[in-house]
């Protein structure tokens, strides 16, 4: 498992892992992406924004960096950083495949992204990551599944992956929607030939959505790396649009909205990595700061109190626009 490389770190920041979703493409769902990105969203300028974030994030301990073939150029950015810092060895690079990027480097394009598990998407987009990078990569992620992704009953397809993890690259998959819970326990069902498939499982949980909570608790035990995205709830736990409460909380503790709601998420037992998806190297100075955070029972009681349904979160996580 490439994440044993994490085990030997000392940092505090090693547990923190930074994803590119939000700056390897002019279009996110994220809040507050205007005022993050401002008005040049050109390749040139994104990837040094990119490169900016990399640099900063590695000098502070960050060893994980996660990518996606729908993330823009985010597997390109980051090959070109790989390439431009050889002895950064230490590092580990996922990916994932199962979305295409469609939005042709615009922000109001019709759809942004085309989901497709087969096994045809899988063979293309594998010889794309390869192509960018190469045996840097150490982990290869089915991109967001659900109870009723055909990735988990493809037989075919299970196959292909297993030829991968036979070859030295670990396989996992991230999981989207209501029915998280669901989709995990079905995946750490598939086996090849006796073993189970899956090495580790990126999944959405944060203060506003803790659904997958236990399913996840279930994975660690299994011996899968638990891997959390979204701790921030694509920004609607961040300042300004934080619940008065996490904003209250965080003004006592003299801290920034994030790195308390990423606090939360570092201290499960179960919690291998937990991404930043940090925009600017301001945001991720503070976003680190979560690696300290200490929370009482009575701050964690508060906290509680914000969890939303999951239909409701995910319904509401649908309706933000790509800015």
């Amino acid at each position: 498992m490439p994440f044993a490389r994490l085990a030997t770190a000392t940092t505090p920041t090693c547990h923190i892992g930074l994803g590119l979703a939000a700056v390897a493409r002019p279009g996110y769902i994220n809040l507050g992406r205007d005022d993050d990105l401002g008005a040049d969203r050109s390749v040139e300028a994104l990837r040094t924004r990119t490169h900016e974030l990399l640099d900063a994030a590695y000098f502070q301990g960050v060893r994980y960096f996660d990518v996606a073939r729908s993330y823009g150029r985010s597997e390109e950015f980051l090959a070109d950083w790989l390439d431009r810092n050889p002895g950064r060895d230490d590092v580990v690079i996922g990916s994932k495949w199962g979305y295409t990027y469609t939005a042709d480097w615009t922000t109001d394009a019709e759809k942004h992204e085309v989901k497709d598990h087969g096994v045809r998407t899988y063979d293309r987009q594998r010889a794309e990551t390869a192509e960018l990078l190469g045996d840097r990569l150490d982990l290869y992620q089915i991109h967001s599944v659900t109870p009723d992704s055909p990735a988990l009953t493809d037989k075919e397809l299970h196959a292909r992956l297993a030829e991968a993890a036979a070859q030295g690259t670990t396989i996992g998959f991230s999981t989207s929607g209501p029915a998280q819970a669901d989709a995990i326990r079905a995946a750490l069902a598939v086996t090849v030939d006796g073993e189970p498939l899956f090495r580790t499982v990126q999944s959405t949980y944060n203060a506003l959505e803790t659904s997958a909570g236990p399913a996840l608790a279930e994975a660690h035990d299994a011996g899968l790396t638990v891997i959390v995205k979204e701790g921030m709830a694509n920004g609607r736990l961040a300042a300004p649009h934080a619940p008065d409460a996490l904003r209250a909380m965080a003004e006592e503790m003299s801290l920034g909205c994030d790195a308390v709601a990423l606090a939360l998420v570092l201290r499960q037992p179960w919690a291998g990595v937990v991404l930043s998806g940090a925009a600017t190297t301001v945001q991720l100075a503070s976003n680190l700061h979560a690696a300290v955070v200490d929370l009482d029972d009575e701050q964690l009681s508060r906290l509680a109190e914000l969890v939303e349904e999951p239909q409701e979160y995910w319904e509401r996580r649908g309706q933000l626009p790509w800015h």
